[in-house]
C-alpha cells in the first residue's frame, strides 16, 4: 500500500511542476532564455478584447442533470436549449457534472520529427514508425482528442465538441517521412507512407478528428519534403489541404551560434524570402527554435525584422520543452514561449507523449471543451486562472 501511495505522490508532483528537461538536447532548458523571450510577449489587445473585461462577459451557470439538456458526448451532438443572460448573450446548457468542461486547462502541442517504415538508423527517441503513428491517431481519437490548428489555438478560436480535448500537431525539419509527394495517374498526391498520407486516410474515416498541423521548414535545405514535384508543389499541397507552414530558419542553424544581426536576418528573414518565392503572399506566423535553443542577444530579430526588403513577424515561438502548453486564455500563456510535448519515439522516455497521455488521464489539468465556440467555460474555482483580456470577445461561463 505504501508503494502505491508513493507512486501517486510522485505523479501529482510531476503534474504540478512539469518536466523541465530540454529533451531535444538532453540538457536543462535555459530558463533565463525563456524569460527573455517572455518579456517580448506583451501583445496589443483589440478594443473588442478590452470590452470583454466588463462584468457582463461573465455568466455563472448552475449544474443540470436533466438528460434533455445535455450534449451527446459520443458524437458531439447538441440540443437547442439555451440560457439567456442579462446582456442577451446565450450559453448552451450542458451537463457539467458529466462533461466537466475546463477551457483554462493545458493543451498538448505535440512535436514530431522523423517517420520511417522500419527503423534502420538514427535517433530512436525522435523516430516514429508509420504503424505506430496509425495506432496513435486511433488512440487519440478514442480518448476524445481532436486536432486544431496552431493559429486557432493562438487566437482562442477552439471549436471541438463538448467533452473533447483539443490537441495541436507540429512537425519540425521537413523530413520526407513527415510528408512527400508521389505521382499517381498523372496527379501529385501525398505519399500514403508519410505522416500526411496517414492523416488523410484517417481523416476520411473520422472527419470529426480534424486534419491540421504546422510544418516548420528550412527552405535553404534542398531535401525538404524530398520526393516528387517542385518545392512550390509541396508547399502549396500542404497549404491547400489546410496545413500551416512555419519558420525554422533557412538552414537549421543553432541560434546561440549566430553572432551578428546580418546573419540572424539572413537565417530568419531569408527563410521567409524563400517562402515568398515558392508561395507568393504566404507569411510565416510562427517560429520553431532549432535544437530548442534561443538567442540571448539577438532575440528581437527572431520575432520580427526585415531582410532585403522582406518583412517578417512571428506571433508565436515554439520551444522544445517537455510540458503541455497553458490554455490560450490562461494567465500563464505566453505565445512567444510555447512548450511542446515530444512525440513518443521507438525508445520511450519520461515526459514524452505516451507519458503525458497516461498522466493527464489521471488528473483534471487539461483543457476540456464546452462545445460552444462562443464561450469559455471553467469551474468556478479556476476562474482566477483566466486572463480576461485573452477571451477574444467570448463570454466567460463558470459553474
Amino acid at each position: 500500500m505504501k508503494k502505491y501511495t508513493l507512486l501517486i505522490l510522485i505523479l501529482i508532483a510531476a503534474l504540478v511542476s512539469g518536466c523541465t528537461n530540454n529533451l531535444y538536447t538532453n540538457k536543462e532548458i535555459n530558463n533565463a532564455e525563456n524569460t527573455v523571450l517572455g518579456e517580448a510577449s506583451s501583445l496589443t489587445q483589440s478594443q473588442e478584447q478590452m470590452d470583454a473585461l466588463s462584468s457582463d462577459s461573465i455568466v455563472e451557470s448552475t449544474d443540470s442533470s436533466d438528460d434533455s439538456n445535455t450534449r451527446n458526448e459520443a458524437n458531439g451532438d447538441t440540443d437547442n436549449k439555451t440560457v439567456t443572460t442579462d446582456n442577451t448573450q446565450q450559453a448552451n446548457i450542458i451537463d457539467y457534472s458529466s462533461i466537466k468542461p475546463d477551457e483554462s486547462g493545458q493543451i498538448m502541442v505535440v512535436m514530431f520529427h522523423n517517420f520511417v517504415e522500419e527503423y534502420q538508423s538514427g535517433d530512436k527517441e525522435y523516430t516514429t514508425t508509420f504503424s505506430e503513428f496509425e495506432k496513435l491517431l486511433q488512440d487519440l481519437y478514442d480518448r476524445k482528442y481532436r486536432l486544431i490548428s496552431l493559429t486557432d489555438m493562438l487566437n482562442n478560436n477552439i471549436n471541438v465538441p463538448a467533452g473533447c480535448i483539443p490537441i495541436v500537431f507540429t512537425f519540425d525539419d521537413g523530413t520526407a517521412g513527415e510528408f512527400n509527394l508521389v505521382e499517381k495517374d498523372g496527379t501529385l498526391i501525398a505519399n500514403p507512407k508519410s505522416a500526411v498520407g496517414i492523416m488523410e486516410a484517417f481523416y476520411k474515416k473520422h472527419p470529426d478528428f480534424g486534419l491540421n498541423g504546422t510544418f516548420f521548414v528550412n527552405l535553404g535545405v534542398k531535401t525538404t519534403f524530398k520526393g516528387a514535384g517542385t518545392m512550390s508543389d509541396r508547399l502549396k499541397y500542404l497549404i491547400d489541404k489546410g496545413f500551416e507552414i512555419g519558420n525554422h530558419t533557412k538552414t537549421h542553424v543553432s541560434l546561440p551560434s549566430v553572432k551578428t544581426v546580418q546573419k540572424m536576418l539572413e537565417e530568419v528573414g531569408g527563410n521567409q524570402k524563400l517562402m515568398n518565392e515558392y508561395v507568393p503572399g504566404y507569411a510565416f506566423n510562427s517560429f520553431s527554435l532549432p535544437f530548442g535553443s534561443a538567442s540571448k542577444n539577438l532575440k528581437e530579430y527572431v520575432i520580427q525584422g526585415n531582410y532585403e526588403g522582406t518583412e517578417y513577424k512571428h506571433s508565436a515561438i515554439m520551444l522544445v520543452g517537455a510540458n503541455p502548453s497553458p490554455s490560450p486564455v490562461s494567465v500563464k500563456f505566453d505565445p512567444l514561449a510555447i512548450p511542446r510535448v515530444r512525440a513518443t519515439g521507438i525508445t520511450k522516455v519520461d515526459c514524452d507523449l505516451a507519458w503525458w497521455l497516461d498522466a493527464l488521464s489521471k488528473g483534471n489539468s487539461q483543457y476540456v471543451s464546452d462545445g460552444d465556440a462562443n464561450t469559455v467555460t471553467v469551474p468556478q474555482q479556476k476562474k482566477e486562472n483566466v486572463d480576461m483580456a485573452r477571451l477574444n470577445g467570448k463570454q466567460l461561463v463558470t459553474y
